[in-house]
């Protein structure tokens, strides 16, 4: 009987620490990797109550009945928690390696503890402890090899211009803007969808930069003071671009001048050669910077696209969004740097296409959908707003967890402008509901936690002939 209570606890041991690894990676991934940001940053910290710290205590405290609470509460409500997310743990070779080393220490402890029949005091802390600082370790060792691999990939591609692009939003289409057309005349290669840390760019090099590439294209990110310095002094870019700058990620960054001075690390860039800065960043005088958004003149931008007027010279887009001049003017600077004559720029942007997610036109059962999920600022939205406010048909349906990590004050603003707008709102996930239950006021609003539920909501509420717009997405641990 004593060895199969034994064994019992042994296979429970196992299950236990695999799950809460599990749920730790999991988080881990959401926040960079960061201990810190997923204890002191999560936006639902609730989950570490529910699904870490009470299956953890409690298996300490509940003696012979844990079994019992593990099996029938502990397992399933993870399993349930996992199975509704919307950003499920992505197995990289990171998440692989802790989850091995993870394993394996469960084992190897949870068989020494049986041994010693001390289960109850080393055969959960333990491994889970270790495996974090093990995997920490592993993976700063790691860091520092594929940085050494990508620094020499960058030296040995001959003549290679490498454009870094900075600014509270608009990094992506800029980016997408600058690759459509210097692709025209040059072998370009750009980072791929929102890639923006030191390394995922170091990963991108290694793994996917062509050899005969004649312009490398980066965004550059950051949470805290210091991360884009730490990608301008490993990149060292000749041409930089600093696009607008506002409150996102205000949580992390405190004040906007904080989020500022971030961004302005760029131009410390050794091998900087020219500087474009949107002009409201700074008024600090540099040598090397010219400022742009004052060029673009008579915007027209409807759901048909975007017309405007650059240098007395006038320009189509299909390309939807009046705040997507600012970032197609700099793309144009660019492309002049770069020696693209005026008709080669011109081509260029009459055959824009649209970026993924932002601002995205698609019909679908003759209702219109724009699809705005990667758009996540004030501008943004309210430029979508309007664009919607102009479709002549059926209700006006807006899909937004709102604003995520900014300011009560500009959510209220958006719920302003939603008001005045659309018929059906839908308000996702639980960052903004109680702000926004209270704020908007139209024909129709849901508060909708579970995402799940979006298609049938969609399809009971909506009909042919309605636009909808998805405002801003955010995951579920969000």
């Amino acid at each position: 009987m004593q060895e199969y209570e034994l064994l019992a606890k042994f296979v429970t041991n196992v299950l236990l620490v695999t799950a809460l690894g599990w749920y730790l990676i999991t988080n881990l991934q959401w926040y960079n990797y960061k201990l810190s940001r997923v204890i002191l940053k999560h936006h639902k910290p609730q989950w570490h109550i529910f699904y870490f710290i009470i299956p953890f205590i409690a298996y300490y405290t509940t003696g012979m009945f844990f079994l019992i609470f593990f099996y029938f509460a502990v397992l399933p409500s993870l399993f349930l928690w996992h199975k509704k997310l919307d950003k499920k743990l992505v197995l990289t070779w990171r998440v692989k390696r802790f989850l091995i080393l993870l394993i394996f220490l469960t084992l190897f402890q949870n068989i020494i503890c049986t041994i010693r029949e001390a289960c109850e005091v080393y055969g959960v802390l333990l491994p889970i402890s270790i495996a974090y600082i093990g995997s920490y370790i592993i993976e700063k060792y790691l860091f520092l090899e594929y940085k050494k691999q990508a620094k020499a990939k960058l030296d040995s591609i001959k003549k290679l211009q490498i454009i870094a692009i900075t600014g509270s939003y608009g990094k992506t289409s800029m980016k997408n803007f600058m690759t459509q057309i210097l692709s025209k005349k040059y072998k370009v290669y750009s980072t791929p969808r929102s890639i923006n840390t030191l390394s995922g760019i170091m990963g991108d090099i290694n793994n996917s930069l062509p050899m005969d590439t004649e312009i490398y294209i980066c965004e550059a990110g950051a949470r805290e003071r210091g991360d884009i310095y730490e990608i301008t002094t490993f990149l060292e870019p000749q041409i930089i671009v600093v696009g607008k700058i506002g409150l996102a990620h205000i949580e992390y960054f405190k004040t906007l001048e904080n989020i500022v001075r971030t961004k302005l690390e760029i131009i410390q860039s050794p091998r900087l050669k020219k500087a474009f800065i949107y002009k409201n960043v700074t008024n600090e005088p540099h040598d090397k910077v010219e400022f742009f958004g004052n060029d673009i003149k008579n915007v027209s931008a409807t759901l048909e696209g975007t017309d405007f007027e650059y240098k007395d010279e006038n320009y189509h887009t299909d390309v939807l969004g009046a705040f997507q001049t600012i970032n197609i003017e700099a793309a144009i600077k660019i492309a002049d740097e770069f020696g693209m004559d005026k008709k080669e720029i011109k081509e260029a942007i009459s055959s824009l296409k649209p970026i993924s997610h932002r601002l995205e036109m698609i019909e679908a059962g003759g209702k219109i959908i724009l699809d705005d999920g990667y758009n996540g600022n004030i501008d943004g939205m309210l430029e979508s707003i309007r664009l919607c406010s102009l479709h002549k048909g059926g209700n006006k349906v807006i899909v937004t967890p709102g604003l995520i990590e900014s300011s009560e004050e500009l959510n209220l603003q958006l719920c302003n402008a939603i008001n005045e707008v659309f018929d059906i709102v839908i308000v996702t996930g639980m960052l903004n509901a109680t702000l926004f239950d209270k704020n908007i006021h139209v024909k129709q609003k849901t508060i909708l936690h579970d995402k799940s539920k979006l298609t049938d909501i969609l399809a009971s509420q909506t009909k042919s002939g309605d636009i909808i717009l998805f405002a801003n997405d955010a995951p579920s641990f969000i």
